[in-house]
């Protein structure tokens, strides 16, 4: 089930944000998320220290303001059916996925009550947001795992269902600094989708209805097949190296933004050079 476009706010993180300086990026989604009257959830699933790594991000949201924060704690999916949960989600006006391993977020609550709750949520409006592992299920499909610093090969990733609030697209996080490039480009030609976006750390795209602005200290790498001229994925075997020619390579730092409808940045106001540069 997909977020409604006219309402969506997604906060997408590539990891390793700031938590004790400014906090520019978890700033904005508790902006987002109401500022002093925001009604936070922090959902630790994909951890396996739920109450240490909620704890953190409850200092930090309740340090910039927020009126009330919690966590919820899935261990199985019988959780995913807590009455107590389903109202915290239902009274929210963020959510927050915390980082770790993105296949215990789909693994415990992909097509549960309160997977079906926050869609609902975000359908009206809640902010969204995600960091890490978190960052990585928001497609409908997601990387589950792979190779980093590799050129592109289809067996250096591993894809599965992602919880769907931003469908059609490829994401990957910690880009940069683990040499995503390769893998990114890799799961975009395995999946039926034309965009790849690969987030820097301390870096998030915020996604306000069909476009999003990227903000933090990185940049976010968007890698835009629709008008490819050649791929030989069909003609290969998986360990044999994958070739595509004619896609397009944007990086976007800092106050760039994107229209997702269109495929192409938004230039207002900002510098046209090097924001797009043909690859292959």
């Amino acid at each position: 089930m997909a977020a409604t476009e006219t309402k969506r706010q997604l906060v997408i993180i590539g990891g390793a944000e700031d938590k004790e300086g400014d906090c520019q990026i978890l700033r904005e989604f508790v902006r987002r998320s109401g500022g002093t009257k925001a009604r936070i959830v922090i959902m630790t699933a994909a951890t396996e220290l739920p109450r240490e790594v909620g704890e953190n991000y409850i200092k930090v949201f309740e340090r910039l303001g927020a009126e009330n924060v919690r966590i919820i704690d899935t261990e199985s999916r019988e959780d995913a059916s807590s009455s107590t949960a389903l109202e915290a989600v239902e009274k929210a006006t963020g959510v927050f996925f915390t980082g770790g391993d993105q296949a215990r977020i789909t693994s415990i609550l992909k097509d549960t009550e309160l997977d079906t709750a926050i869609h609902k949520r975000c359908a009206e409006g809640v902010v969204i947001g995600g960091t890490s592992a978190g960052a990585a299920v928001m497609p409908d499909v997601m990387i589950v795992e792979g190779d980093s610093e590799t050129n592109p090969r289809i067996d250096v990733v591993d894809m599965g269902p992602g919880m769907g609030f931003l469908p059609g697209v490829v994401i990957d996080q910690h880009f940069s600094q683990r040499g995503r490039l390769g893998r990114l480009i890799s799961a975009l030609l395995i999946e039926p989708a034309v965009l790849g976006f690969g987030i820097d750390e301390n870096t998030a795209m915020v996604v306000t209805d069909n476009h999003f602005e990227v903000i933090g200290q990185g940049c976010v790498t968007v890698v835009d097949e629709s008008e490819a001229t050649h791929s030989n994925i069909d003609d290969i075997l998986k360990d044999e190296p994958l070739a595509i020619c004619g896609a397009k390579l944007h990086i976007l730092p800092h106050g760039y933004k994107f229209d997702l409808k269109n495929r192409k940045p938004i230039l207002d106001n900002q510098p046209v050079a090097n924001t797009s540069v043909p690859v292959g």
